[in-house]
């Protein structure tokens, strides 16, 4: 399995589940797979024709730098994915790719299936809604898995393990109460993956996120907290104030207002239940904590 993104949030906890599964991965460092270059990306794909599964984590994710620099989201969002699906139409490998939820239309509150309307509101969405078109152009068979708010590696923080840092130092809390999505643990984007390597029936987009309700940033952080209160980290749960989305001065790129999914596809493709927001950010609040505990001790 060649894994490209294997340095971060999703594709490191990827990389190591898929090797304790038994897989023998392949893992191109920037310096040997530039993504800014398109066709090596196609070109390392090609070199490994014996790759069973392509599956590509890597992007230029945030928005900010994407909006400071629209050639290269383009060219990493965009064009070396569609080079990767290009060439597994030739090696015959399973193709896979993380979009985001950042490619749908913000404008109406509620969980969104995978036949809502596309009309990202900033440069790394249109450039990831870009990337889902060049591969379905190239290689139609291939799976797009739709992610948001990526949580659960420890060793790569994301809000809500940032919050509860932030809460233990006993650091003012703040988050906004006018955005709303789902979170996504990184070992339910890796456990997904291997399941739907072997389902080539299953291709075009599908949705992957936790199940229930839209959450704001602020709703996630006072789960968060409570969750750190459970595991006995946390005495009395801090307060948090709520800010608004166009109060937020240090956003260079606009933020999309209503993006949660709603994963009854992935349920029905894998015949279970994607586990609730609330346990999702259990497991990655908990898992932070044990992996802080150990590096004190």
């Amino acid at each position: 399995m060649i894994i490209f993104g294997a340095s971060g949030r999703a594709g490191k906890v990827l990389v190591d589940t898929a090797r304790a599964a038994g897989w023998e991965t392949l893992t191109p460092a920037h310096e040997k797979c530039d993504l800014l270059q398109p066709r090596a990306a196609a070109g390392y794909v090609l070199a490994h024709p014996e790759a069973k599964a392509v599956v590509n984590c890597a992007a230029m994710a945030s928005p900010d730098v994407c909006e400071s620099d629209a050639l290269g989201a383009h060219l990493v969002n965009a064009l070396s994915p569609g080079e990767m699906a290009l060439a597994c139409r030739h090696t015959g490998a399973r193709f896979l790719h993380l979009s985001t939820d950042y490619v749908l239309d913000s404008r109406r509150p509620g969980l969104k299936a995978e036949t809502a309307r596309c009309t990202p509101c900033n440069t790394y969405g249109m450039s990831k809604l870009e990337g889902e078109l060049q591969i379905i152009e190239a290689l139609p068979e291939s799976l797009i898995l739709r992610v948001s708010w990526i949580c659960g590696n420890p060793h790569r923080p994301s809000f809500p393990e940032t919050v509860v840092a932030r809460a233990l130092r006993k650091e003012p809390l703040a988050a906004i109460v006018d955005k709303f999505s789902l979170p996504t643990h990184a070992r339910d984007i890796a456990t997904v993956i291997l399941a739907c390597i072997d389902k080539p029936e299953e291709s075009g987009i599908c949705h992957l996120c936790a199940q229930g309700e839209p959450m704001s940033w602020h709703d996630i952080a006072s789960v968060a907290l409570s969750c750190a209160r459970e595991l006995g980290a946390l005495g009395e749960a801090p307060s948090i104030t709520p800010q608004h989305l166009a109060n937020v001065s240090f956003f260079r790129a606009q933020r999309p207002i209503h993006t949660a999914m709603s994963s009854l596809r992935l349920g029905q493709i894998l015949n279970h239940s994607m586990p609730t927001a609330r346990d999702t950010i259990y497991r990655a609040v908990k898992d932070f904590l044990q992996t802080a505990d150990r590096r004190e001790n």
